[in-house]
C-alpha cells in the first residue's frame, strides 16, 4: 500500500472518478472532477482502485448528497449524487465520447445529453434484494463495495413516492411471503387507472410454494396485479384487480417523461429517411412499431418476449407483423429493409446482428441504435465498419447515476 496524492480527471462508465498516479490509472468511487485527495493504493496491473482517505480540496461540481443512504450504506444505486446535475450531464457525455473512442475506434464530439426535468421522484419501478434475517426480511440494495450485502432501504429520494409507500405496505405484510434465504421483488407504475389511482404491479422472484399468495394480494390494496416467477420457472399471474395487464411483469418505463421524449426523437429519425420498410428489433410491446406502422410503413417488429410480441400483433395493422424469436435468428430472413431499429439490453446485440447488416445487399438506408449501455454499442460500431455515425444524442434517463441512454443513427458510408 502506498498514499499518494491523485487528481480526478473525468468519470469512467461506471460511475468512478479517474485520476493517474505515476503513470497508472486509479478509480476513485464518489469523486468528482477536479477533486484533489489522498488515497492508499495496491496495484492491480495497471490500474488501482481507491476511496480518498482525506479529500483535501474538492471540485466546483461537489454537492451534499440528500439521501442518506448514499452516504452512511454506500448504497449502489446511485453513483453520481455528490455532483450538481450540469456536471452529471457532463460526465455522462463524455463516457458516451471516450466509449466510441477507446472502443469503437471513431471519433466524434461530445455529444448533447437531454436532461430529465425530474432530477428526483422519477423512477416508477423499484427492484430490491430480499434477504432473511431471523424471522423478518430486509428488503433493500447493495453497498458498492459489498454487492453481496443488503441494507434495509428506508426511502429512495429518485423513485417515486407511490412506488416507496406501496414498498412499505408490502413489507408491514412480509409475514405472508414465501418460505427462502432470498428473494427479490419490483414494484411498477403502469399510469393511472379511471378514478385516478396508481396502476401498480408488484413481480416477486424466488420461493417454491407461495400458498399465502391470494390473502398477501387483498392484504396490499395499492397492487393492482401480483406476478410471481418461482424458482426456476416462468412467471405467472397469481393475483388481480381489474383488467389484467399481461405486460405488468416486464415492461414499465422507468422515467416515463424521458423515455416519452426519446421515443419521439426516435420515431422522427426512423421517418426522416421515409422509410416503406422498417424493422424493429427488441421491440418490447410494440409502442414504436405501431407508430411507424401507423405512419404507412410496413413493419417487422421483433421481440423475443412472447406476451409482449402478441401484444403488439393485436395491435399492429395489417401488413405489418409482430414476431417472436431472437433478433439474430429472423433478422437475415426479413432483410433488406429502408430502415432497422435495434434496441438490444445492456449486452448490445449478437455478433450475427451486426454481421447480416454488414453483410446486407442493399444496405439499410439507415440504423436507429437505442442503446442503456455505451460500451457495448461501441463494441457494436466497431463490428460495422460499413456505415458511418450521421447523428448521435443521448437522455438522461436516470439522474444521479452514472447510466445513459443514447440513439445513435447510422448510414451507409457512401450515403
Amino acid at each position: 500500500m502506498a498514499s499518494v496524492s491523485v487528481t480526478v480527471e473525468s468519470i469512467a462508465a461506471g460511475g468512478d472518478g479517474v485520476a493517474r498516479a505515476e503513470g497508472f490509472v486509479v478509480f476513485v468511487p464518489r469523486s468528482a472532477p477536479g477533486d484533489v485527495g489522498i488515497v492508499d493504493i495496491a496495484m492491480r496491473g495497471s490500474f488501482a482502485r481507491a476511496e480518498f482517505l482525506r479529500l483535501e480540496r474538492p471540485a466546483p461540481s461537489r454537492v451534499e448528497p440528500p439521501c442518506p443512504h448514499y452516504t452512511i450504506d454506500k448504497c449502489g444505486g446511485c453513483q453520481l449524487q455528490h455532483m450538481e446535475y450540469g456536471a452529471q450531464l457532463d460526465a455522462k457525455s463524455g463516457i458516451i465520447r471516450d466509449s466510441i473512442a477507446r472502443i469503437g475506434k471513431r471519433t466524434i464530439e461530445k455529444p448533447e445529453v437531454v436532461p430529465s426535468a425530474q432530477q428526483w421522484r422519477y423512477r416508477r419501478k423499484l427492484t430490491l434484494a430480499m434477504q432473511r434475517s431471523g424471522a423478518r426480511w430486509i428488503a433493500g440494495l447493495h453497498p458498492y463495495d459489498s454487492p453481496r450485502k443488503i441494507f434495509a432501504l428506508s426511502d429512495c429520494p429518485i423513485t417515486d413516492e407511490r412506488v416507496v409507500a406501496i414498498w412499505r405496505e408490502i413489507m408491514a405484510q412480509q409475514s405472508m411471503l414465501p418460505i427462502a434465504s432470498t428473494l427479490r421483488g419490483a414494484v411498477r407504475l403502469h399510469g393511472m387507472d379511471g378514478a385516478g389511482n396508481a396502476n401498480a404491479t408488484f413481480v416477486l422472484e424466488g420461493g417454491d410454494v407461495w400458498p399465502e399468495a391470494p390473502r398477501f394480494f387483498e392484504a396490499v390494496p395499492s397492487l393492482n396485479a401480483l406476478w410471481w416467477i418461482p424458482e426456476k420457472k416462468r412467471r405467472r399471474l397469481m393475483q388481480q384487480r381489474g383488467e389484467s395487464n399481461a405486460l405488468g411483469a416486464s415492461f414499465a418505463q422507468v422515467n416515463a417523461r424521458v423515455a416519452a421524449s426519446m421515443h419521439d426523437y426516435v420515431l422522427a429519425r426512423v421517418l426522416s429517411h421515409e422509410p416503406e420498410s422498417v424493422i424493429d428489433g427488441y421491440s418490447g410491446a410494440g409502442e414504436l412499431a405501431l407508430a411507424l406502422a401507423l405512419s404507412g410503413a410496413r413493419v417487422s417488429a421483433i421481440e423475443l418476449d412472447s406476451d409482449a410480441s402478441s401484444h403488439a400483433a393485436l395491435r399492429l395493422p395489417a401488413g405489418s407483423t409482430s414476431i417472436s424469436a431472437k433478433v439474430e435468428e429472423v433478422l437475415g430472413s426479413l432483410l433488406p429493409a429502408d430502415v432497422v431499429v435495434l434496441n438490444p439490453p445492456r449486452t448490445g446485440v449478437d455478433g450475427r446482428v451486426t454481421e447480416q447488416l454488414e453483410q446486407c445487399d442493399p444496405a439499410p438506408r439507415a440504423i436507429v441504435y437505442v442503446s442503456c449501455n455505451p460500451a457495448t454499442l461501441a463494441r457494436d460500431l466497431a463490428r460495422m465498419p460499413r456505415y458511418r455515425i450521421a447523428s448521435l444524442r443521448a437522455y438522461d434517463m436516470f439522474p444521479q447515476t452514472a447510466h445513459v441512454e443514447t440513439v445513435c443513427e447510422l448510414v451507409p458510408v457512401s450515403a
